[in-house]
């Protein structure tokens, strides 16, 4: 069965949806566009990841602002038994923005997947390196990034 969602639950998910103000309380300015206090906003938000219709809030990381000139997507292949604890120890890197765990293919048998962010391309493969060691893991893929094509979040209500 779909959650059915109030007239105000979609503002406030219309909200947040966007980038959010660089602030001490970025959730005051949201709530006062919306014509509520900042208390009630949260509230809302509680109870809308309560009842599981928000799963969690992202933050994109615009790397080459933050002072990262390279990035790789990591495709790493890792026994299912392990598949969490390898997923933890590699997330746990300061350099790794994203890691996600997908099925693997019989062309493509890769099931765990790091962002891995740093100065240049040596350093990235520096800290693969650490990382595969950490997590005991020997077979990987390094897909660096060329050109940013699109980098834009979901609306799902206008």
């Amino acid at each position: 069965m779909s959650e059915v969602l109030s007239d105000q639950e979609k503002q406030v998910i219309a909200a947040i949806q966007g980038d959010m103000a660089v602030v001490s309380q970025p959730y005051q300015g949201i709530a006062a566009q919306l014509g509520m206090d900042e208390a009630q906003l949260l509230l809302v938000l509680r109870d809308l990841v309560r009842r599981g219709v928000i799963r969690r809030f992202g933050a994109t990381l615009r790397h080459q602002k933050s002072g990262f000139q390279s990035n790789a997507m990591v495709a790493w292949r890792v026994d299912e038994s392990r598949i969490d604890q390898v997923g933890k120890t590699l997330a746990g890197f300061r350099a790794v923005s994203h890691c996600y765990r997908r099925d693997p293919t019989d062309q493509w048998p890769y099931n765990l997947y790091t962002m891995l962010h740093g100065k240049d391309e040596n350093a990235c493969r520096q800290t693969a390196r650490k990382m595969a060691a950490k997590a005991e893991v020997d077979e990987y893929e390094m897909l660096f990034s060329r050109r940013e094509l699109k980098k834009t979040s979901m609306k799902y209500f206008k």
